[in-house]
């Protein structure tokens, strides 16, 4: 649902998109999904959506039709630019590959086109299998390695502020930014706000830049996050 969210989003501001991973999960869904987002000042924007989103809603694989609550991490990196200076040791880089897993033709059930890249002094793992060649598929999880390293940096850099600044972030099951409940009610409220509507199915058909620019309008000003931002009613 986020997936989708987030693609009808970019499709509203007519941003390129590119499914650049994603796996199934165990039993339904997806697990991940990796998706490269192409236009201006879309990594300005889309900052405002990293976090834990925490969905509510009578699960359609339940039987008995009971309540579930989920929650999802989104990460939001910029791309590295070619003229970046990202200096990769390849020495420090595992490099494997392996049959592409998603649903495709002889192309994708004979072929060890897969591309994973392990990055051992950090433990990042990128894998890319939606292309149709290994060197493809090498190039793009190589971009995508470079961008989650820069992003590396700059969440060093952003922690250092805070400290400087003494902000105080708490991990665990209270971090969500937003809520979609879906039932009993229907309500999308973000959590640092205090912004919310009732119209779930427009903001999960990607109307999102009233969520974005309070967001960022709040960042903007130093303002801290809402007080009600672990209201279990939300």
């Amino acid at each position: 649902m986020l997936l989708r969210m987030y693609l009808r989003w970019a499709e509203r501001h007519r941003f390129k998109t590119d499914v650049v991973d994603s796996t199934e999960g165990e039993q339904a869904g997806i697990k991940s999904a990796t998706v490269t987002i192409d236009g201006r000042f879309a990594f300005g924007w889309l900052r405002a959506e990293r976090g834990v989103h925490r969905l509510v809603r009578i699960s359609p694989y339940d039987a008995q039709k009971r309540r579930q609550t989920t929650f999802a991490l989104v990460e939001i990196m910029p791309e590295a630019d070619d003229d970046v200076e990202i200096e990769l040791n390849w020495d420090e880089i595992r490099v494997d590959t392996f049959r592409s897993s998603g649903a495709g033709g002889q192309h994708v059930q004979k072929t060890e086109s897969a591309i994973r890249l392990t990055h051992l002094p950090t433990g990042i793992v990128v894998t890319c299998q939606n292309e149709r060649s290994a060197t493809q598929n090498r190039e793009l999880a190589t971009r995508v390695l470079k961008s989650r390293l820069l992003e590396l940096e700059i969440e060093k850099r952003e922690d250092e502020l805070r400290k400087l600044r003494g902000e105080h972030v708490t991990a665990g099951w209270g971090n969500q930014i937003r809520s979609y409940v879906l039932h009993p009610y229907q309500m999308v409220k973000d959590l640092r706000t205090g912004f919310e509507t009732s119209n779930t199915s427009g903001v999960l058909d990607g109307d999102l830049d009233m969520f974005m620019q309070a967001e960022l309008e709040r960042v903007a000003t130093g303002r801290p996050p809402s007080s009600s931002g672990d209201d279990e009613s939300a």
